[in-house]
């Protein structure tokens, strides 16, 4: 072994430096919207099936071309991807047994 570079023993481990920033940064910009509109956390307490909704409908209006959501001034698929993150969390929380056992 080379001690002169270093080790670091992470070959298997989640390589946090491939997600790209840029849409992480629209989600939580989406979600400090959330938060002033109705409350810090507010999404925890609303149903999946909501979430569900609201991505397809944010999905569609992108789809027919609309860019901007017009209440937000934010993209649709910031929505739509904020939406999704949402809804996989209530999933894998609902879900503990069965998903983290992947």
């Amino acid at each position: 072994m080379d001690y002169k570079k270093g080790l670091k023993f992470d070959i298997n481990k989640p390589m946090w430096n491939l997600l790209p920033l840029e849409p992480i940064y629209w989600v939580v910009k989406i979600m400090t919207y959330g938060a002033k509109k109705y409350a810090p956390n507010n999404w925890k307490k609303v149903n999946k099936e909501r979430y569900e909704a609201a991505m397809w409908r944010h999905w569609y209006a992108y789809k027919q071309g609309e860019i901007i959501d017009k209440e937000s001034k934010m993209p649709h698929l910031a929505h739509f991807l904020t939406n999704c993150f949402f809804y996989f969390w209530k999933v894998l929380h609902n879900n503990k047994e069965t998903i983290y056992e992947t």
